[in-house]
């Protein structure tokens, strides 16, 4: 019996390449583990009506962790119509099955490591190494939307809130709401976590992300309750910054920075500016993060246009591999990953399209695999 099952949601798209690469870095490393299949993504909303089916929620109800690859999303009224026929006029609506997962098994913690790699030609400055946490599971994203908007939540508003008058008159398929929601539980935890990750990995600072000076109630609360977390943590440095600023100060003096955190919107945004300055997305890798369970990915999507080409870059998947190990425990293996992938990207001689290169998404798989038992050595 293997020592770790471990959930394979390949998904679509150039999903199916990226994990074909990572799985040819971890049989490398000679992990102890059974992966396991699991439906999601774009073929199965089509033909089911759901893109995670209840079976995959059964089977990462079951897992010691899982790695995803990537999913086709798109907007609601596009999505309904490429259902199949017998499905459509059900009422059914598309959700992200990676959103979907977040909630449901409460991975409230989004980590996402952004390092610039010694060699890569991609780096808009040698040395960056910087660390997103996200908070995962609120915000924005909390699913809670309406359009057309419900003629009864339209009195309730104009009756509480005084600049909703405005809206007020608008038919109800003329506006849409989407709701932000934030709690004192979120927004403590997700800051405890990334103060507790600098404390543990000798990191000096933590910034607090948001936009409180105008979003006065949710932002507000998130601002107070970092305040409150980091009196916990006196030996490490807490500043805070407006998004739009931080988006700025980032590209300014990115070494001026450390741990950032950020309510759900926002560290989508930063941790996406943070990749690109180490690469982009194919260097950007995330781990979704519970108390029970774990879910690793890349940060990139689906990819459609390059989906059967093999040409994507893997090192997002195979560094969310990497994450993947750490949270088992398997620190060794983690490490012996890194070390192989680096050497990679120093040496040059592997590159796909992205880094100026013609290597294809199993060329660089296989070659990080091949640096593994030299990388045990150093």
């Amino acid at each position: 019996m293997s020592k770790y099952r471990i959930a394979w949601l390949p998904g679509d798209g150039i999903g199916v390449e990226v994990m074909e690469a990572a799985r040819i870095v971890l049989d490398a490393l000679e992990l102890d583990a059974e992966y396991v299949h699991g439906d999601i993504g774009w073929e199965f909303w089509c033909k089911e009506g759901d893109a995670l089916p209840p079976r995959t929620v059964d089977l990462l109800k079951n897992v010691d962790a899982a790695l995803f690859g990537a999913i086709t999303s798109k907007p609601v009224k596009a999505a309904a119509a490429e259902l199949d026929p017998g499905l459509q006029g059900q009422g059914l609506s598309y959700r992200s099955p990676i959103v979907r997962m977040r909630q449901l098994f409460d991975l409230y913690v989004c980590l996402r490591p952004c390092k610039a790699y010694t060699g890569s030609p991609l780096n808009y400055r040698a040395g960056i190494d910087l660390v997103v946490f996200r908070e995962n599971t609120e915000d924005l994203y909390s699913g809670v939307e309406f359009s057309p908007v419900p003629p009864e939540l339209s009195r309730t508003l104009e009756a509480l809130a005084k600049p909703f008058g405005r809206f007020a008159p608008l038919e109800s398929d003329a506006y849409a709401i989407s709701c932000k929601i934030n709690t004192k539980k979120g927004s403590e935890r997700i800051v405890r976590s990334a103060f507790e990750f600098a404390k543990t990995h000798g990191r000096k600072k933590v910034t607090v992300v948001h936009k409180a000076n105008v979003v006065r109630a949710t932002d507000g609360m998130f601002l107070e309750q970092a305040k409150e977390v980091a009196k916990d943590f006196p030996g490490i440095e807490c500043d805070n910054a407006n998004i739009d600023a931080i988006g700025m100060w980032l590209l300014k003096d990115p070494f001026n920075y450390d741990v950032l955190v950020a309510p759900n919107l926002y560290g989508d945004i930063i941790s996406d500016l943070c990749a690109q300055m180490v690469g982009g997305l194919g260097f950007g890798c995330s781990g979704n993060i519970g108390e029970k369970l774990a879910v690793f990915e890349p940060t990139h999507g689906s990819a459609p246009k390059h989906a059967g080409k093999y040409k994507a870059n893997p090192i997002a998947t195979i560094l969310a591999a990497k994450m993947m190990l750490d949270w088992l425990g398997e620190k060794d293996k983690a490490v012996r990953l890194e070390r192989a992938t680096a050497t990679v990207i120093e040496e040059g001689r592997i590159r796909t399209y992205d880094m100026g290169g013609g290597a294809s998404t199993l060329d660089m798989g296989k070659a990080i695999a091949d640096r593994v038992p030299v990388a045990n050595l150093k």
